[in-house]
Formats: C-alpha cells, sequence, structure tokens
C-alpha cells in the first residue's frame, strides 16, 4: 500500500488549543496534505460542509459542543456521513473511548500524542479510503465494458474479494477489540472479577427491585484485608498481587450465583448477598469468610497468613442508590478495624452520625490554629527531694469557644490520622519554648528560672520527619531558648508507631 498522501487529499483538525494546531497542521503541511482548521464544533460543522475533507482529526474536550456531539453531527448529516474521524484526547478512560466509536470514531489517539503515531494512522486510514474510492470507481468502469474486458472484471473481482475479505477481517478484529472494552469496563483487570461499575449497578438494581417487592432482602458485604499493605511493603507487590487473586477466588466459594463477588480496588472487595432469609444468613457468610482467610496462604513457596475486617449493610427501603449502601458498608468495616480487625461490623445509624460528628471535627480542626483556639497550660514538675519547682509539661487544649471544650482524647487520634499533628506540633513546640524564654527574660536575677525545663509531648509523625532535627535546631534559634533546657517527651504509642513506621493500623 502507497502511504504517501496523494495529491489533493484535504484534512480537518478540530482542536480549540492553538498549539495543537499548530503542531498538527505544520507536521502534516510538510507530508504534502492540504490542511483547514476549527476552534471549535461549529466551525468544524461548516467547514466540512462547504468543502468535504478526506479526514478529520476531532477533540473531544471542547468548549459549547463537545468532540463526541460533533461527530454525532457529522454522521447524520448525508454529505458528511462518511468521513473518517479520528479522535485526539487526553481523555484515557476505557469508556471514553467506547464512547467514541460508539458514535463512528474510526479510531483513537491519546493525548499527549506522538507525531510518528498520528502520521502513520492518518497515512493508513486515507490509504484505505483511497482503496475503496478506487474499488467503486473501478466497479463502475467494468459494469460499462463487462463484454469488452472480461479477463480484466476477473482480476478485478479477484481484487475486490481479497478487500472484502480484509475488511470482514478488520470488522471482526474491531468487534473483538469493542468487546474487549467493555470488559475492561465492567471487571477487574487483575483478578476478572466484577468491578466498581458493575458492581454499583447490581446494587441499584438490587435497590430498585426491593422498592417493588418488599419481602425481597439483600445485604453488602465490604471486605477490607488487614495489614495488607505490610505484605506488599515486606514481600513486594507481585506477591502482593498473587494473594490478592489467590482470595479472589476464595470468596465465590460456596456463594450462590445470584450473589456478585467484586473488587473496588487494592485490597477492598465487596459482596452482593440478594434473596436473604434473615440476618443470621449474613453473619453465616461474614463468619465462614473469616474463618477460610485466616488459612494461611501458598504462594510460589511462601506461606502467607491475612485475615479480614468486614462491614455489613442491610438493605431498607431509606436507601436510593447503591453509593449509599456502600458508604454504609465502609463505615461499618472501619469500624470493625477500630475494634480490633479480623472481626465484622453491622452498619447501624448511630455509625453514620459518629462519622459526620468526626468529619466536623476535623473540619473545625483544621481552622484551630488559623483562629488562634489552641492554648497550652502549664503543668509544674516539683522535685521529690527538694519540693522545688523544676519545669513545666506543656499540656495542649482545644477551646473553639470560650464555654466550649474538646478533650485531647477527641482531637488528638483525628490530628495523627489526618496529619495536620505536624503543624500543631510544630506549634506547639515553638509556643512552649518561646513561654519559657520569656520566663527567663521577666525574671534574669534568680537562677533557679535558667534551671527550669520545659516537657513538651512528640507525635509519632514529628519523630518520622527526615528534617526534624534542622526544624528543631531552627526553632531554638529564633526563640533564643538553651536546648538544654526542652525535654522532648514520648509515650508508648510513639514508640510502637516508630517501631512499625509505614505499617497500616
Amino acid at each position: 500500500m502507497n502511504l504517501y498522501p496523494e495529491q489533493n487529499q484535504n484534512i480537518l483538525i478540530v482542536d480549540d488549543i492553538a498549539d495543537n494546531l499548530r503542531v498538527l497542521s505544520n507536521t502534516l503541511n510538510k507530508q504534502g496534505y492540504k490542511i483547514r482548521c476549527a476552534k471549535n464544533g461549529v466551525m468544524a460543522l461548516k467547514a466540512a460542509s462547504k468543502i468535504l475533507p478526506d479526514l478529520i482529526l476531532l477533540d473531544i474536550k471542547m468548549p459549547d459542543m463537545n468532540g463526541y456531539e460533533v461527530c454525532q453531527k457529522l454522521k447524520t448529516n448525508p454529505l458528511t456521513k462518511d468521513i473518517p474521524v479520528i479522535f485526539l484526547s487526553a481523555l484515557d478512560d476505557v469508556l471514553d473511548k467506547v464512547k467514541a466509536f460508539e458514535v463512528g470514531g474510526l479510531d483513537y489517539i491519546t493525548k499527549p500524542f506522538q507525531v510518528e503515531e498520528v502520521l502513520v494512522r492518518v497515512k493508513n486510514h486515507l490509504a484505505l479510503q483511497s482503496a475503496q474510492a478506487k474499488v467503486c470507481q473501478l466497479n463502475q468502469v467494468l459494469e460499462q465494458k463487462v463484454q469488452e474486458r472480461t479477463l480484466q472484471l476477473e482480476l478485478s473481482n479477484q481484487k475486490l474479494a481479497t478487500a472484502n475479505q480484509q475488511l470482514k477481517q478488520e470488522i471482526v478484529e474491531r468487534q473483538k477489540v469493542e468487546q474487549q472494552l467493555i470488559y475492561d469496563a465492567l471487571y477487574d483487570g487483575l483478578t476478572g472479577l466484577p468491578n466498581r461499575n458493575l458492581l454499583m449497578e447490581r446494587i441499584d438494581r438490587a435497590i430498585q427491585y426491593s422498592k417493588r417487592h418488599q419481602n425481597h432482602l439483600f445485604a453488602l458485604l465490604f471486605i477490607d484485608l488487614d495489614r495488607f499493605k505490610m505484605i506488599n511493603d515486606s514481600l513486594g507487590h507481585l506477591v502482593g498481587d498473587k494473594l490478592l487473586i489467590a482470595i479472589a477466588q476464595l470468596l465465590p466459594e460456596d456463594l450462590r450465583n445470584t450473589d456478585t463477588v467484586a473488587r473496588l480496588g487494592g485490597d477492598e472487595f465487596v459482596i452482593l448477598l440478594e434473596d436473604i432469609h434473615s440476618l443470621q444468613d449474613v453473619t453465616y457468610v461474614s463468619e465462614r469468610l473469616q474463618e477460610k482467610l485466616k488459612m494461611p496462604f501458598n504462594l510460589d513457596g511462601q506461606t502467607i497468613f491475612t485475615s479480614a475486617s468486614i462491614g455489613i449493610a442491610l438493605s431498607n427501603t431509606d436507601y436510593e442508590d447503591s453509593s449509599q449502601l456502600l458508604r454504609d458498608a465502609d463505615i461499618a468495616m472501619y469500624r470493625a478495624k477500630e475494634k480490633g480487625k479480623a472481626r465484622y461490623e453491622i452498619f447501624d445509624q448511630t455509625m453514620y452520625l459518629q462519622t459526620l460528628q468526626t468529619i466536623k471535627l476535623e473540619n473545625n480542626l483544621r481552622l484551630a490554629i488559623e483562629r488562634g483556639e489552641f492554648v497550652l497550660l502549664y503543668q509544674p514538675i516539683i522535685s521529690l527531694t527538694s519540693d522545688e519547682l523544676v519545669g513545666f509539661e506543656a499540656l495542649l487544649r482545644w477551646h473553639p469557644t470560650q464555654e466550649d471544650f474538646i478533650s485531647p482524647v477527641e482531637f488528638i487520634p483525628i490530628a495523627e490520622d489526618t496529619g495536620l499533628i505536624l503543624t500543631i506540633g510544630e506549634w506547639v513546640l515553638k509556643e512552649a519554648c518561646q513561654q519559657l524564654r520569656t520566663w527567663q527574660q521577666k525574671y534574669p536575677s534568680r537562677s533557679q528560672v535558667a534551671d527550669l525545663k520545659m516537657g513538651v509531648n512528640l507525635a509519632s509523625q514529628q519523630l518520622q520527619e527526615p528534617n526534624f532535627i534542622e526544624k528543631l535546631d531552627r526553632l531554638l534559634l529564633e526563640t533564643g531558648l538553651d536546648g538544654d533546657c526542652l525535654r522532648l517527651e514520648i509515650t508508648e504509642r510513639v514508640l510502637v508507631l516508630t517501631d512499625f513506621v509505614d505499617q497500616p493500623l
């Protein structure tokens, strides 16, 4: 096949980004094509109707009218319906590509594109279009001269048969590609289980069915492996993937064909149990699954032990869509982890209200320093031998209002989980050092003041910061406090967390 552009081949480029138009236009001009450009869908439709292009390179994300809409309008217009369209887009989702083919696109190139790839695809599609046009022209000639050129007709028929066979093969290949795209959009690539898209569709279907049939009960089991990150980090992602595959094969065992086992991603799995009779059916399945997951997995000679925390959400008429049911099962799963892992918890409304309260507390916590809501109390430390004051311990307190008070027991765990403890801890260190230095400057004549020590509690995240020592040195320099006057205190929890850095809780 001749891949060089034939004379007068016309290409229309549609893109709202001037740089893309310039790069494609210059590149294709150098190859001998006649190029026209359009910056939006309206201009593209007018340009295509005025002078029919041999090929259109079409961007998807454009203002006012996107590429899908432009392609649909081209395909509904008898004048432009046969113009081949190649989509150029930064959208790389499988569903985006499926939609591109559904609206009539001939090909799909992902941005950022390689110029060489664009050239090859443009040449191939133009060559195919040119070949088809020549076949049609040849058929017309042969029909007029059938009596005079019988031999040429037979040869042409052979060529046409070959071209038709190639076209059929291309159609078959395209159908395979489309089927694969649909499969990829609905199933997990690693385990072969249904993915989130298919799961949500089936949950929505179950919700709607239960609204029409009050006796139809179903439940959702949200399964999260305990300490899976530790397995990935210590044994490698390849072993972690093999474990996920093994678990994906184990979960459907003993379940019915009407039940759905899906993988959301990472180490999260979901089971949709349909047409159950009572809560006892669900707890029985959960207990059986946990017992199975506690059994050792032998992966290429390596024995792996794991467990899972399970959150259960039961169907009721209050649910309107799948996201609500999945949210509640997820909340119950996290409650199971908080209570010690390797167990299951059943969702109730109290869990949801507590989650909302935690979210509200976290949002307020993010603004607490900016609003000046934190205060430090300084607890005196008295020597038991001399009964003299030897120092202070800085105690953090949060007062959102003058009357309100939130215990550190409530907000410190949230600060540690969200990483806000780093900002809070830095503020505490600075305030405590500054206060002790202020006292030293205020009472310079009292020698015992210069010997006082300030104790400040540290969080595990602060100790794990690579530049913690540099920050501490800079803080002492800024406040003017002697480092011998500062006592950094750590708790048993800090020692445990530091011993297992990056391990999931």
